[in-house]
């Protein structure tokens, strides 16, 4: 019997090796609900790596919780050859048996029975450290901040904000409708568009005014990347009755600051028969239903934004979903800053009937006076677009921006001009070339009906959600000024 023993344990030692290797992947998030005294596969990116002569502590990420999962290693001649490859950033496979926890902070954790390294990781060139960096800095390895906590609970943020958004317009019968990134219009009439283009710069072809000649260029037009899905949205509008973008746009305006980027996301609906008393309830219910929607599903990742960054993040959040917002008129707005200044309230930019206000005027009526969101209406016809439509007078347009704490303006919109003759006149004021609009003042032709719209910047809705301050923090990969790296 005994001279049989060895091969016999060997066999076993396969069956057991065998059975190992077929269990299937659970992720951590999953493996934190699951009960202690199952076999289970976990793999991930370390955290950390602790212990003393006996046991090695490993804190193993995979990404899909804020959480880690404890893996327990005993010390030997068999595990500290492995054990001497793992440092945090390693990327390791564990097999083991679900165990219950003897320390704080999980109910569960892994004994190791197998740990697999499948890269290793350099402590010494590993840009993210142990101790805390800065955003900045953070910012300089975009490639590798998303495996940082903080980074981490951002991007599933973003994921579960655009769930969130999808599943809003749907179960409201909205139609998804993709609009041009590649256009020859100008939504803004603003011009900061970045030109798309195949001519060879070295040598482009002019005509005979000395112009680059377009009709030689791909498209055989002067074209651009969309700052706005919103034109090409009403054409939907007005079709299907209610529809909404989710995609990107890009602004070359050379704006360096906290809340801008050159390449971001919008979501904009354009509906039929709404006016704007309709158009800011869709707004009110739209935006409440997704800060609704990350307390309930994204706890985890909200609350350690709140406890590592912002300690009023959850109240803040709350807030907005338990109150009526505010509605004001750009008039009435005016004259509570002019009253704030009388009484010594001091605002970097001027403050009169006419001018576009500024984030420190939009902050203050929703932080100080209100302390409430605010929906501003009723803007100068002189400083909003030219298809807002007019109110009786000429003088204002129906135009809505929905005001937040800690951000200023996070959707704007309007009620959109219906008349075709105050359209055209409006485009021939501003002086904008009707060659790339007819197609557009065809909806105002041919069936024209009341319809409006709003435009909901997602890095602007996701700076509120998580609390971050600067914008480029909220998207994976930040275009701005000088920097497209990756």
């Amino acid at each position: 019997m005994n001279s049989k023993q060895p091969p016999f344990r060997g066999l076993l030692f396969k069956i057991k090796q065998s059975r190992m290797s077929a269990i299937a992947r659970s992720k951590v998030k999953d493996l934190l609900e699951m009960k202690a005294g199952e076999n289970v596969l976990a793999k991930g990116w370390v955290r950390t790596k602790r212990g003393n002569k006996e046991i090695a502590f490993i804190a193993l990420n995979d990404g899909s919780t804020i959480k880690n999962i404890q893996i327990v290693v005993n010390k030997n001649e068999n595990t500290e050859p492995i054990l001497a490859r793992i440092s945090t950033g390693a990327c390791i496979a564990v097999e083991g048996r679900l165990v219950e926890s003897v320390g704080s902070g999980q109910n569960v954790e892994i004994q190791a029975e197998k740990v697999t390294v499948y890269g290793e990781c350099d402590p010494m060139r590993y840009p993210l450290q142990k101790k805390d960096t800065s955003f900045e800095y953070l910012r300089s390895v975009a490639h590798m901040r998303p495996r940082t906590n903080t980074f981490g609970a951002v991007l599933r943020l973003r994921s579960q904000m655009a769930y969130a958004i999808h599943n809003y317009f749907h179960n409201k019968g909205f139609t998804y409708l993709n609009t041009p990134l590649i256009t020859a219009s100008d939504c803004e009439g603003a011009g900061q568009m970045f030109q798309v283009t195949t001519l060879n710069l070295n040598n482009v072809p002019k005509n005979k005014k000395g112009e680059p000649d377009f009709s030689k260029d791909f498209f055989g037009k002067q074209t651009s990347l969309t700052v706005s899905g919103q034109l090409e949205g009403e054409l939907g509008a007005t079709a299907l009755g209610e529809i909404y973008t989710f995609g990107p746009t890009f602004r070359a305006e050379n704006s360096n600051t906290p809340r801008h980027l050159a390449e971001f996301w919008m979501i904009e609906p354009e509906m039929a028969f709404y006016d704007i008393n309709d158009n800011m309830n869709l707004a009110e219910d739209f935006i409440k239903h997704l800060v609704k929607y990350a307390l309930e599903n994204c706890w985890d990742d909200v609350k350690f934004l709140n406890d590592r960054y912002d300690n009023e993040l959850i109240d803040r959040l709350r807030s907005v979903t338990e109150t009526d917002f505010v509605r004001l008129e750009y008039t009435e707005g005016i004259k509570i800053l002019e009253e704030a200044i009388n009484k010594g309230v001091q605002f970097e930019y001027p403050v009169y009937w006419g001018v576009d206000l500024q984030s420190e005027h939009e902050r203050y009526l929703v932080e100080k006076h209100f302390r409430k969101p605010v929906i501003l209406t009723g803007y100068p016809k002189e400083i909003k677009a030219f298809y807002m439509k007019q109110d009786e007078g000429g003088k204002t347009v129906r135009a809505m921006d929905v005001l937040f704490p800690k951000i200023g303006e996070i959707i704007g919109g309007s009620e959109r001009e219906s008349d075709l003759g105050k359209l055209e006149a409006r485009i021939d004021e501003l002086g904008m070339s009707r060659k790339n609009l007819e197609w557009y003042i065809d909806t105002r032709r041919f069936g024209s009906c009341p319809h409006s719209g709003f435009g909901l910047g997602f890095e602007r809705l996701l700076l509120f959600i998580t609390g971050m301050q600067n914008i480029r923090d909220v998207i994976p990969f930040p275009r701005t000024p000088k920097n497209a790296e990756y």
